[in-house]
């Protein structure tokens, strides 16, 4: 569990130096899931961001950390008094970036691309709050056994890929696609936890510092 101070609902408690509320500036159920696990309370509150039009000719995994940041920024302009987590995660092919499947053809096409070699899959991370801006990004390597079109086709069947990085979830049925994994397990799910749990340690005594 990550040591985080009773945290205050709104800006007068935060004057009077308790840690400000966490926010999750994402609608993800795994996110929601991962951040549970570190045993802080937090609310969630989607941002509204023009993803297509942040950073597109960057490099994946500095993409992932300007989208990040700017889920967190939005959401911050909105809840000043608050700590606002962002993440985005893309699935990276040889420098080609996949993001959520368009419609299920996409998502074939996908799982054929990924089949029987490696990838990299790159989670961004950002906490934004009062006087705290923070990124950084985990860059996890996965590889794919050889898959057949059957069982492709099955799993798109399922709808489960239609709202994940390169039209697969790693914790469900497509677990029995990945044969290794070098890296953070949870980074490839949506969130790294213990590059999280750092980042809220080292945002906590930026915040208490400013309070004094």
């Amino acid at each position: 569990m990550v040591e985080y101070n009773a945290l205050a609902t709104g800006t007068e408690g935060a004057r009077h130096g308790e840690q400000p509320r966490i926010i999750l500036a994402s609608v993800s159920p795994r996110r929601k899931l991962l951040l549970e696990k570190l045993g802080v309370p937090f609310q969630v509150i989607p941002a509204n961001v023009a993803e297509d039009e942040v950073a597109p000719e960057a490099p994946p995994e500095i993409r992932v950390e300007r989208l990040a940041l700017a889920k967190a920024e939005a959401v911050f302009r909105d809840h000043p008094e608050s700590l606002v987590i962002g993440a985005d995660t893309v699935v990276d092919v040889d420098g080609r970036s996949l993001g959520k499947p368009r419609d299920r053809d996409e998502a074939v096409a996908m799982l054929r691309l990924l089949s029987g070699r490696h990838h990299w899959v790159h989670t961004g991370l950002a906490l934004v709050g009062p006087g705290v801006r923070r990124t950084g990004h985990e860059s996890t390597r996965v590889w794919f056994r050889p898959l057949d079109d059957r069982e492709i086709e099955a799993y798109v069947a399922t709808g489960a890929p239609m709202d994940k990085a390169g039209a697969y979830g790693i914790q469900e049925q497509a677990a029995s696609f990945v044969s290794r994994v070098e890296g953070c397990f949870f980074s490839v799910m949506g969130l790294p936890l213990a590059r999280l749990a750092e980042e809220l340690r080292a945002a906590q005594a930026e915040l208490a510092r400013g309070a004094r």
